[in-house]
């Protein structure tokens, strides 16, 4: 997963403006009590980083790989 995958889901699941405020502030144990900005300044993969932050966030397991790979599994499915 590149940074801008990161990114993308970010935005897909939470919102732009909470995305960038989670990555910031919200601190995972999972990555040694970092930040998701801070595990990703760190050298942790964009990958390890998100994934742990769905754990902690309780994202549900389909959505984990955003809004497009929803959309291509079910293209007749709204919201």
């Amino acid at each position: 997963m590149r940074l801008s995958d990161f990114w993308r889901l970010m935005d897909d699941e939470f919102g732009a403006a909470y995305a960038h405020s989670l990555a910031r502030d919200h601190v995972l144990a999972a990555l040694g009590n970092r930040t998701p900005l801070q595990a990703l300044e760190s050298g942790i993969k964009p990958r390890e980083t998100w994934l742990a932050l769905c754990a902690d966030m309780d994202v549900p397991v389909e959505r984990r790989l955003g809004k497009e790979h929803r959309e291509h599994r079910d293209p007749g499915r709204t919201g």
